[in-house]
């Protein structure tokens, strides 16, 4: 429950970023959203108690993930790099160093590294128990 909690006001401090500087509070907001990039409504696992999971995602320049879904939300923060995700036909984006995203849940995608260096990309699944973060498909 404590980490839901946490969970919960640092995404309301993002959600509402003036509102936390007006009280002090030294944040820029980066993302704040109901829709996946592709328009899903997020919707959260309630397959058991709530688990949050952090990764940093490193890809070399040409290295292409498997094509997968989420069976949890997942926040993204591109630390570094330029990210193309195919979303098959709900079409392509482009991510670049400083964009975030809430990525897409049902939907199968891969990604590729299209740039020229290596992408690092914070990743922050918003899960539960009994969930999977990532489904292969």
């Amino acid at each position: 429950m404590t980490r839901l909690f946490t969970a919960l006001v640092l995404m309301v401090a993002v959600a509402a970023p003036s509102a936390a500087v007006a009280q002090g509070y030294p944040l820029t907001g980066t993302h704040s959203t109901s829709k996946t990039i592709v328009g899903e409504d997020i919707v959260y696992p309630t397959t058991g108690k709530a688990v949050i999971t952090s990764a940093i995602v490193v890809m070399a320049p040409g290295e292409r993930t498997i094509m997968h879904r989420h069976g949890v939300p997942l926040f993204a923060y591109m630390l570094e790099g330029e990210l193309t995700v195919d979303y098959g036909s709900h079409g392509k984006r482009v991510y670049k160093q400083g964009e975030s995203f809430m990525e897409a849940m049902n939907v199968s995608h891969f990604g590729l590294n299209t740039g020229t260096g290596q992408v690092r990309i914070l990743a922050v699944y918003i899960g539960a128990e009994g969930s999977k973060d990532v489904v292969s498909d």
